[in-house]
């Protein structure tokens, strides 16, 4: 487990910005929003659900990946947060990958995606009822994208 990331004054912003703009998008809340800005960035990295988020680059980088995620993914932190979001994805699914991207990023969000996804070390599995958001900053420009899931099956 990485030790107190959600220390981080730029964790903590960016946890922010996605509590917001979940409920933003949705109407409701990720986690119940409680305490100061630290203790829901602490509560969203140890949320029972994966929560992972990239930015805006050409080819987007993760940039946050809560407890559930890097267990799930089989990353460090450090690890994560430099890899392509892309690489999530298998060569074979990266096109679905794009149209259901597009698709949260036309619409605000998207709560109807499964796909196939990939950890670092190799294993697949089946993402199921995942909800993909556009994150916003403070003048609702969009500056990433999110998604959120507790649902997954290991694949052969």
């Amino acid at each position: 487990m990485v030790p107190q990331i959600w220390t981080d004054p730029d964790t903590i912003e960016w946890s922010q910005l996605l509590l917001n703009s979940f409920c933003h998008w949705t109407g409701r809340e990720l986690l119940e929003r409680v305490g100061d800005p630290v203790y829901q960035a602490h509560a969203l990295f140890l949320s029972p659900f994966v929560v992972v988020s990239h930015g805006m680059e050409e080819d987007p980088l993760i940039n946050y990946g809560n407890q559930v995620a890097l267990e799930l993914w089989e990353m460090t932190w450090e690890d994560l947060t430099r890899t392509p979001s892309r690489l999530t994805a298998e060569p074979t699914n990266r096109a679905e990958r794009e149209w259901m991207l597009e698709q949260a990023r036309t619409r605000g969000y998207l709560d109807t995606y499964q796909g196939v996804r990939v950890t670092s070390t190799g294993r697949r599995f089946l993402v199921e009822n995942a909800l993909i958001w556009n994150v916003l900053d403070a003048e609702r420009q969009r500056i990433g994208q999110a998604a959120t899931f507790m649902q997954w099956t290991w694949l052969p």
